[in-house]
């Protein structure tokens, strides 16, 4: 069982002492960006234009619109600016959202998906 560590962020298996044992993680200044109505609107945007799917399910076949959940494929922390853009965001379902966070799931791999979901509605 995984599970997101209060102490650093990450994600780790449960019972797992982190070594960032000692601090609280509160989700640095990303998680604020998170909370604003803008991100809200956007990721609501996002599993619209998904059609209430996972993404990458959906390349593979399956239809899964359960546990849905908007992906940052470049992390907010590592660059803001992508916050709201739509090429930088995919709809995953929550399996594939924390196999995403692990990097078991290729960021190109992931950026092709989003394209072709926004190629596909910008004709």
């Amino acid at each position: 069982m995984l599970h997101t560590c209060t102490r650093c962020g990450k994600i780790h298996a449960k019972g797992y002492r982190c070594s960032g044992y000692g601090r609280t993680y509160n989700g640095g200044e990303e998680r604020g960006l998170r909370r604003t109505n803008r991100w809200k609107e956007k990721s609501l945007e996002i599993r619209e234009r998904a059609h209430y799917l996972c993404e990458v399910c959906r390349d593979r076949g399956e239809l899964t619109h359960e546990g849905l959940e908007v992906h940052h494929i470049t992390k907010v922390k590592d660059d803001q600016s992508l916050l709201l853009d739509n090429y930088n965001l995919i709809c995953l379902c929550t399996t594939h959202h924390h196999e995403a966070d692990e990097g078991k799931l290729d960021k190109f791999y992931l950026q092709e998906l989003a394209a072709r979901r926004e190629d596909a509605l910008d004709w």
